[in-house]
């Protein structure tokens, strides 16, 4: 995978819109999903975006489908959506890896004591899938599937809802098109590696590894950001330069 993958078919976004749709309960008693023909039409996206989305959903556990019957929704609320709409143009990519960094090691901390064999076995098939996907568009959606999952599994409504909040505005354009730029055929190998170990410490139940995991993983992702973010010259905001100048400032003290 490589920097200029297929970024413009955005997956991430038609995800996003069903989600909403979801949450909102504009769906059925029974939770049936509009056919993908319907859902194409009212998103305004092709039926390859609506068909990956809903490939996520059902991984993460989310839905279901019924042979002859449709697919059928069963996602909890996620009250963080409206709070995340109004912060979500006050924060910046590195802002919300700061804020990330401050929440899911302890989650994947959490998982590890109480994930059971088929969690784990969940984790383990969504990070196969992310590093086989075929475009940048594709890793995003079962990357942030896999850290979903992660978060949910503590069953914290406190620390769920808080990631709830960085999930949805990391949805955002910006960190959509900052993650794309500092994604490479390098990265996804050393991540995939990264989700591995990270998925290891959760299935022998070390709570301390998975928490040193999950906090080597985000930094490495963090320092890749901010490096491709310097390169292409990509800084949305003065809140940006200011931790990418901090950054390099202490690095060239430790000299």
């Amino acid at each position: 995978m490589t920097s200029d993958g297929d970024f413009s078919d955005n997956t991430t976004r038609a995800l996003n819109q069903i989600r909403r749709m979801i949450e909102k309960g504009n769906l059925p008693s029974d939770g049936r999903l509009p056919t993908e023909r319907e859902l194409s039409e009212k998103l305004g996206c092709g039926r390859r975006q609506v068909r990956r989305a809903l490939e996520v959903l059902e991984a993460e556990g989310l839905l279901w489908r019924r042979q002859g019957k449709g697919t059928f929704a069963g996602q909890p609320r996620r009250p963080a959506t409206e709070m995340a709409a109004t912060i979500a143009d006050k924060v910046d990519t590195l802002g919300i890896m700061e804020a990330r960094m401050g929440v899911e090691p302890q989650l994947a901390a959490l998982c590890a004591r109480r994930a059971t064999a088929e969690d784990v076995d969940r984790l383990r098939l969504l990070a196969e899938r992310a590093h086989g996907a075929s475009d940048s568009d594709y890793w995003e959606l079962w990357d942030g599937a896999l850290h979903r999952l992660i978060a949910r599994i503590p069953d914290n409504p406190i620390l769920s809802a808080a990631f709830d909040l960085l999930d949805t505005v990391r949805m955002d354009e910006n960190w959509q098109h900052d993650r794309h730029l500092a994604r490479t055929l390098k990265t996804k190998v050393v991540y995939h590696e990264q989700h591995q170990r990270i998925i290891d410490a959760i299935d022998a139940r070390d709570a301390n590894a998975a928490r040193a995991a999950m906090t080597d993983h985000l930094q490495t992702l963090t320092d890749d950001l901010r490096r491709s973010m310097r390169e292409t010259g990509e800084v949305h905001s003065f809140a940006t330069e200011a931790r990418i100048t901090d950054k390099t400032s202490k690095r060239r003290l430790k000299k």
